[in-house]
């Protein structure tokens, strides 16, 4: 059984259509890959850790925030530590949030931490803490669009819903259109489209199983087309696999102002986290003089420890990112923590234009992801 499409190919007509043609598909084409598509995720789904048996949907919530372009092998490790220390809404939405920045740690796109922190407290406050169970009411939430409130409706709640996501829309414009690639974006008629292949029963196996195809077997660079259950009837595969006139565009990193913000927020959170750090072994000092009063030895100690850690700060001169090298004052330099000094290095060989790291700041400062006091600057207050 193969699909045939209802339309022709620009090469046929020698014509280039104006739009994406979603072709109608017969019943039993889609039932083949509901049914397929299903069978492989139960054998071959990958172990990750929210989806297993019990998980909340606070916890599903995070894991499809923090798996916004980031690589799951990444997000695991992070997820686990999110829900350890903030396992529901509202421990979140109490949280500082220079900690859920500092514990964003290398995910990328930063603010996505501050829409789901704010996120958290609309649920904290409005909704007693627990997390909407419809795609509609999730959508109503700070920073949660469309494709996120389908997700966590679905896999927390098992609402029929439509996800797409990109890996969803590749295999099904590929299987069902026979193109090699989505839209930058789904447009009204691709989401209509795309609700017919929804099963009424399994949806939720079917949405996790199609994303899943589409991220180890339909995937965007190297498709495994040789091994694919669905070769047999596939449009794009039955065509020769053409490939689309137009090249997929890359977000490149190196140089770029995204890579220089990024190492702005790394020195932030390096002076935030060796504060923290000076401050604990203050507490741990003093605590441990309590004890044996009079110790001349372990007081002197405390109070060494309690100066640095006065001394310690994790709001950094703002020159000291955007001065010339040659005026840097290496005893201030000195002040800095090791881990802070090493990422403000790696930071300033990255540009020495003063002026693009001054926008950069501001624009940081714009966006809520520093704080900026006078001449120095940190992580939000």
């Amino acid at each position: 059984m193969s699909i045939q499409m209802t339309h022709r190919t620009s090469a046929e007509t020698g014509i280039t259509p104006t739009a994406p043609v979603f072709p109608d598909v017969p019943e039993s084409a889609i039932t083949r890959v509901q049914t397929t598509i299903i069978d492989w995720f139960e054998a071959a789904a990958r172990p990750l850790p929210w989806r297993a048996e019990g998980t909340s949907a606070w916890a599903v919530l995070v894991s499809e925030i923090m798996s916004q372009q980031t690589p799951v092998s990444r997000v695991a490790p992070r997820w686990s530590e999110w829900l350890e220390r903030w396992p529901t809404p509202a421990d979140l939405a109490a949280a500082p949030t220079a900690e859920v920045l500092q514990r964003w740690d290398r995910l990328g796109y930063p603010r996505r931490a501050l829409r789901l922190q704010e996120a958290a407290r609309v649920i904290a406050d409005d909704h007693d803490n627990q997390v909407p169970d419809t795609a509609a009411a999730l959508e109503t939430l700070p920073g949660i669009g469309s494709y996120t409130a389908a997700a966590v409706a679905s896999f927390a709640h098992g609402e029929r819903t439509t996800v797409l996501d990109t890996n969803v829309r590749r295999v099904l414009v590929r299987v069902f259109a026979g193109r090699d690639r989505p839209t930058v974006s789904p447009s009204r008629r691709e989401t209509v489209w795309a609700e017919r292949f929804v099963p009424a029963t399994d949806h939720v196996a079917w949405n996790a199983g199609v994303m899943e195809f589409g991220a180890l077997v339909c995937t965007a660079r190297s498709p495994k087309c040789e091994d694919c259950p669905l070769a047999d009837i596939c449009a794009w595969n039955l065509a020769g696999r053409p490939a689309s006139a137009a090249k997929p565009k890359t977000q490149k990193w190196a140089g770029t102002d995204r890579q220089l913000r990024g190492a702005i927020m790394d020195v932030l959170k390096a002076a935030h986290a060796e504060a923290a750090e000076a401050g604990n072994r203050s507490t741990s000092v003093v605590e441990r003089s309590s004890v044996v009063p009079g110790s001349s030895a372990v007081e002197k100690a405390a109070n060494a420890t309690t100066g640095r850690a006065s001394a310690a700060t994790d709001a950094i001169a703002v020159d000291l990112f955007t001065a010339p090298t040659a005026e840097l004052d290496d005893e201030r330099l000195g002040t800095l923590g090791p881990t802070t000094s090493a990422k403000l290095t790696t930071m300033r060989d990255l540009s020495a234009d003063a002026d693009r790291i001054s926008r950069l700041i501001a624009d940081l400062v714009t966006d809520g992801l520093a704080h900026r006091s006078g001449d120095r600057l940190s992580l939000p207050r």
